[in-house]
Order: C-alpha cells, then structure tokens, then sequence
C-alpha cells in the first residue's frame, strides 16, 4: 500500500505526517521523495546506511567526427548543445539526457557517458525502512533519483509513506504517479487554500484517490475546511494547534516515539487512510 503525502509548499507539516505515520504503522517504509531538500532522515535518524550514486547520460563529442550540421543543436529543446567557433559544445548542467541528440546524428559523432547528479540512501530506523535521495546543487532535474528511490522499495512493506517535494511540479508528478492513495495537508489560512488548490488539482488529474488533513487548527473560521466542503473533498483529520507537538517537531524528535497521545493520533489518521485505499479497491477494483 502506497501512501503519498503532498503540499502546496514547504512548512504546512508534509513532513511530519509522513514520518509519524511511517513510525505509527506495522513494517513501513519511509521514501523522503524531496530530494532537492531531504529532511526525513534528520528525525528517523536511520542507521546501517548504505549510500549508492545516481547517474545519468550526458552526450560527449568526438570532433573528428563532427561535420557542424547542426541538427543536434536544432533538435535539443533545452539548448543544451551549441555551435560555437565550428566546435560542437555540450552544457552538462542544463542537459536533460533525453539521448536524442546521440540518435539523431548522421555522423554519429555523439555518444554518452555517465554523470553523478546525487545519491540514494536506505537504511533503517527501529521498525521503519527508510529511503532518502539527495540531488547535487545544480543539476537540472531530480526524476531519475526519485525513480531509484521508488525502485528500491522493500517487497515485504505493508506500507509506504512517500514524502513527496512541496509544490506540483514534475518530481511531484513522479513521485506520486504509482501511489494508492493520495494525502493532502494544508494550513488554515487563505494562503493555505491557494497551495491546497495546486496539489488538489494535481491529484485530479493523476485520477488519484484523495484526502486533507488539515494541520494547526484553531478556533473559528478555517478557510481551507471551507474548500474542502465547498469542492466536496473528503477531510480525513484536524490536527489542532499544539506548542508541544511544534516543540517536538522543531527539535527534529518523532512525537510518535516521544509520547503516547501522539502515537495514539497518527495510528489513528494512518487507520482512516487505510480504510479509505480499502474502500477504493473494492469499488475499483
């Protein structure tokens, strides 16, 4: 069972869910899919790392080989190739290895080689497996780690939390496209329901089952609880406002580990989505 947890941006608690949520269930595995910015290992604190490099192709140019046709250049839509003082140049950073350049040369004057963009990492914390992948500054896109990292989940899991990257962008896309079910948190603030919005158009579009869990609630009026009722989205849990579980939080410690009422509330929200992923697959089966 694949459980993808997403915000609109940074700071709403995407984090938090997920690592209590993994700690809260029975033989989970923990994916920090935000790997231009990974911060789930700083609570699970995994031990046995095993790290392992990612790499890409990246086309190199044999110059004897290459006439100055251009059509390499014409083709690359990232402009990751240039014809400058009749030398063919490559621009590694920008390079999206689609490897098109390379099948498109009459000469074949292009071929590729390897370059390290980031890294994976597994390792585990008490009764949780947990995957992280950083990206190297710089490097254009994060997909190909996230693609290593959703490879190397364990076959035994019963449950996968995957903490995806804030926002909508394509590692969201990625991250997300072979989960289950789909967790939205939002904040209950009107800047709360424009993020909210962004990822609940995302899962729209991915056709995936969805549910909010509203964080930091207070008293009165809560704009993003009014989106919900108003598009008619299935709020799974309020998570009041709570000085102790922001403590706990802002000292990198796992509530769930740390105190027995939190416990308590993620293996309660972890138990409501899974009802809602078991009543999905037997009206789709």
């Amino acid at each position: 069972m694949k459980i993808a947890v997403l915000s609109g941006k940074g700071g709403t608690g995407k984090t938090l869910l997920s690592v209590n949520m993994a700690v809260a269930g029975d033989n989970a595995t923990y994916i920090d899919c935000d790997v231009e910015e990974p911060n789930g290992h700083l609570f699970l604190k995994p031990k046995r790392v095993i790290k392992e490099k990612v790499t890409v192709k990246i086309p190199v140019v044999d110059r004897g080989l290459c006439n100055g046709c251009q059509k390499c250049v014409e083709f690359c839509k990232f402009n990751a190739l240039a014809y400058i003082n009749n030398n063919l140049m490559v621009f590694d950073n920008i390079c999206h290895s689609c490897g098109g350049c390379v099948l498109i040369c009459p000469e074949k004057a292009l071929t590729e080689k390897d370059k390290i963009i980031g890294e994976v990492q597994k390792g585990v914390s008490q009764n949780v497996n947990v995957l992280s992948g950083i990206l190297n500054i710089g490097e254009a896109s994060g997909i190909p780690i996230i693609d290593k990292l959703l490879s190397k989940e364990p076959e035994d899991s019963q449950k996968t939390i995957i903490d995806c990257p804030p926002g909508s962008a394509c590692i969201v896309m990625e991250s997300i496209k072979d989960a289950d079910y789909c967790v939205l948190i939002a904040e209950p603030t009107v800047f709360g329901v424009h993020n909210l919005s962004m990822v609940y158009e995302l899962v729209k579009l991915f056709n995936k089952p969805h549910g909010v869990i509203l964080n930091k609630c207070l008293d009165g009026e809560n704009p993003a609880e009014e989106f919900c009722i108003k598009n008619n989205i299935k709020i799974l849990y309020k998570i009041l406002f709570d000085s102790e579980l922001g403590t706990l939080n802002s000292n990198a410690l796992i509530a769930a580990r740390e105190r027995q009422k939190y416990k308590k509330m993620f293996s309660e929200i972890l138990g409501k989505i899974v009802e809602e992923v078991q009543h999905e697959a037997a009206v789709n089966p």
